[in-house]
């Protein structure tokens, strides 16, 4: 068995070496300066993006209340006394417990609602499907202020006022409107042949949804739960008229007591407000897997 070697010519005295072959872009791959310019771009958005926070964590080390006004001398005389007072000198844990427990009562049931008028409304067809999802996306028509009263008289017959369930049913109504509207797109994209599985198999409707879509739905589901957590977290209006005692405050409405008629305590509002953010950003962390494929998924199919 004999073996053939090539052998490369010597580069001959005076003569250039041949160039290396130029390698040609692929079909979509971004040059060079597109490169740099896109980094640079997203560069910049995060750095605005972050601005806002740093500089409330910045403002939130100033032992006096009108810092913000001289921040440059904050530096010098950094403190965490504003956390400290905050944490120990205020309702704070009373108003985190008021969040958690109206925020999370939010998310479970308006999740659940939610999910199950979707599933309802993607898979079935009952009389008047397509005006009840018009109905609801009516309901969001409405600004709080024209809905203030109405609830406010509605709760107070029920004996609600004062109530966390009460606030966590009036959340409800803002959000599972959209919440069901976005499972139901979702929905939409789950093959319809994983039903008529679940029937073969012998499940009812509400195993085949419980035990067979919604794990499915796992993006769907951490987008919906993530908007209601957000909204019931942060609002304001209805939180600061509905409950009436100061231990039942919200920390959105807490932290309005920082700023009144006469008085601003700023340094004190920015440490609540850098401990509020606390969290939001946690349950972000626990759902943001989810995220981009749940709020990417709802649109491919109508």
């Amino acid at each position: 068995m004999s073996t053939t070697t090539t052998e490369t010519p010597a580069p001959v005295a005076g003569q250039r070496p041949p160039k290396a072959p130029r390698r040609s872009r692929r079909r979509g791959e971004n040059g060079l300066a597109a490169t740099i310019a896109s980094h640079g771009v997203l560069t910049v958005a995060s750095l605005i993006a972050l601005f806002p926070i740093a500089w409330l964590v910045y403002l939130s080390l100033g032992p006096d209340k009108d810092d913000y006004l001289h921040p440059g001398g904050i530096w010098d005389k950094m403190t965490f006394s504003n956390y400290s007072f905050v944490l120990q000198h205020t309702e704070f844990f009373n108003w985190l417990k008021s969040s958690l427990v109206v925020t999370l009562g939010t998310t479970a049931i308006g999740v659940l609602i939610a999910a199950t008028t979707g599933y309802a409304v993607s898979r079935m067809r009952f009389p008047g499907y397509k005006k009840f999802m018009w109905v609801l996306l009516v309901t969001q028509m409405f600004p709080v202020a024209v809905l203030m009263v109405p609830m406010y008289q509605i709760l107070s017959d029920l004996q609600l006022i004062d109530n966390y369930f009460g606030l966590i049913l009036v959340y409800c109504t803002t959000v599972i409107p959209y919440s069901a509207w976005l499972l139901k797109g979702y929905f939409d994209t789950i093959p319809f042949e994983i039903d008529e599985a679940g029937r073969v198999d012998g499940l009812t409707p509400f195993g085949t949804f419980f035990r067979l879509v919604l794990p499915l739905a796992k993006p769907g589901l951490a987008v919906a739960a993530f908007y209601n957590f957000l909204t019931a977290f942060s609002e304001v209006a209805f939180a600061s008229t509905f409950m009436l005692s100061d231990d039942k405050y919200t920390l959105a409405v807490g932290l309005q007591s920082f700023v009144s008629e006469h008085d601003a305590q700023r340094n004190l509002m920015a440490a609540t407000a850098v401990l509020i953010a606390i969290p939001a950003a946690v349950f972000f962390y626990l759902v943001q897997k989810n995220l981009v494929t749940g709020l990417t998924a709802g649109g491919t199919k109508g």
